[in-house]
């Protein structure tokens, strides 16, 4: 680890690193306070743009994105009381109370310290555990990584929509769309249907313009949205944070921030989780219970140094084994492959200047997000009440542009068109988009190591429980699968009550 300290700082501070970091920053910050704008939507529009960039710089935008948004959220859920990304509901529970006692500044202050500190936290997580996980994943052979695909897929399919099934179905959908182009094993072509452009598969950009860009214009078209009106004047007042109100953030803002590094390192699981969980911890243990729901600065710091804290978490997972650990970091994979940078331990070993730049500037992202919202957030603000008239256009357009400078051709525009089309029929049907981009990413893994370990045994399947890795996974899968039944039956017999 230290011979690569020095060589990765010599790397990351440089004045484009910055740059790109305070860009990310921002532009997370931005969309992510406009309500129905995810971190998801922001990251796949500006994907692209990272294609030309070398590693750090490309990552270092996307993760300012990825880490502005968890904290960008919170500013319309505390102001307009309406989270502008999921995970930003819990943080309006309290966070909107407490402004509407005339404490708008301390609210956002207390959310973009929680944040700041979850963050960092992570970062420092990802920093230590990343190369000791890595040693792990270097004894995995191909069985164990198939059977590691295949709980990262159960994961997500069953926490992903109110519908396991669905789920499974969506992540079955992914899986077939990676099967498009060239068999990975025998270079046959596949689903390409005569098309000699779909040999080369599908770029995972383009369909995600498409699955999760287009189709959000789609069903903000078939809405009337009112229009918001901001009061900015409520944002005048001291935002002081007394002695007494910061000793009390001090527990559930670590703790949080725990639960925020475990429940980030489960593939499938995400920061909407973690925030529940963690405000559920947080006022379980405190000492001011009738406070949360009515302006708790317990309860905001809970959630937003949760939601942060996965940040780094879901790295982990994505650097060590190559399986993301929510769907915003799967879309990063690309941005590392296209550098030629494999996940496993070959990139702390070979790459490990590279990767410790990474994770090193993940600390200074959070930073950096700590400065621009101490003095930009009135303008963060005043973002919410920007007209959907206005931003759905220049979101369309950057859709497109996006879709066309990936390849520079216009035969990706039209699969984008495609995948929404699809992806607005799949939301009719309730059928949950993350699965589906799990599927795309970890399709070509599952396979070829499926494939592989049936090689190796001359197609004897017991070798899928021939060591204590693939028997571990064998037994996290079984307790998962039950454990997401039963919560799913739980959740029928509450409804069926009501």
């Amino acid at each position: 680890m230290l011979e690569f300290i020095g060589p990765a700082l010599e790397h990351l501070f440089t004045v484009e690193n910055f740059l790109w970091i305070n860009l990310g920053v921002f532009i997370g910050s931005v969309f992510a306070a406009v309500p129905g704008l995810t971190v998801i939507l922001c990251v796949i529009l500006f994907l692209p743009f990272t294609y030309k960039m070398t590693a750090i710089p490309g990552m270092m935008f996307l993760l300012g994105i990825y880490c502005a948004g968890g904290y960008g959220g919170s500013v319309s859920a505390i102001l307009i009381n309406t989270p502008g990304t999921p995970h930003a509901a819990t943080t309006m529970m309290d966070g909107h109370p407490l402004s509407q006692k005339g404490r708008t500044k301390a609210a956002l202050k207390i959310a973009l310290y929680a944040s700041t500190f979850g963050g960092i936290f992570s970062a420092l997580m990802l920093l230590f555990l990343g190369p000791q996980v890595a040693e792990v994943a270097s004894q995995l052979g191909t069985a164990e990584y198939f059977m590691v695909c295949l709980f990262g897929l159960t994961i997500i399919a069953g926490v992903s929509g109110k519908s396991m099934i669905k789920g499974v179905i969506a992540a079955c959908i992914g899986l077939l769309i990676s099967c498009i182009g060239a068999d990975p094993m025998t270079s046959y072509d596949r689903f390409t249907f005569g098309i000699p452009r779909l040999y080369l598969g599908l770029d995972l950009a383009i369909c995600l313009i498409g699955l999760f860009a287009l189709v959000e214009i789609l069903a903000k078209a078939e809405k009337k949205p009112g229009p918001l009106v901001l009061d900015t004047k409520k944002m005048n007042d001291d935002g002081k944070i007394t002695k007494e109100e910061y000793k009390r953030l001090l527990r559930p803002t670590l703790i949080s921030s725990i639960i925020g590094v475990m429940v980030g390192i489960v593939p499938g699981t995400g920061a909407s989780e973690a925030s529940w969980f963690s405000y559920d911890r947080a006022k379980a243990m405190s000492k001011h219970k009738e406070e949360f729901g009515h302006g708790s600065v317990e309860g905001i710091a809970a959630a937003e140094a949760a939601n942060n804290a996965v940040t780094g978490a879901t790295l982990i997972p994505l650097l060590t084994m190559g399986i993301p650990g929510d769907g915003t970091v799967a879309i990063m994979l690309s941005a590392l492959m296209i550098n030629g940078l494999n996940p496993g331990l070959s990139l702390f070993t070979t790459q490990g200047d590279i990767m410790y730049a990474i994770m090193i500037g993940l600390v200074f992202v959070n930073l950096f997000m700590l400065l621009q919202g101490s003095f930009l957030t009135k303008l963060f603000a005043k973002v919410v009440s920007i007209p959907q008239e206005i931003l759905t256009p220049v979101i369309v357009l950057f859709c497109f542009a996006g879709a066309y400078s990936v390849n520079k051709n216009y035969f990706d525009v039209g699969v984008a068109l495609i995948f929404a089309v699809v992806a607005w029929l799949l939301r009719k049907l309730d059928m949950p988009p993350v699965p589906i981009l799990l599927g795309m990413v970890l399709g070509n893994m599952t396979e070829t190591n499926f494939r592989r370990a049936l090689l190796i045994s001359n197609g004897n399947p017991t070798i899928f429980v021939s060591s204590i890795y693939c028997i571990i996974f064998v037994v996290l899968i079984v307790l998962a699968v039950s454990t997401l039944i039963r919560s799913k039956m739980k959740e029928a017999k509450a409804e069926g009550k009501k």
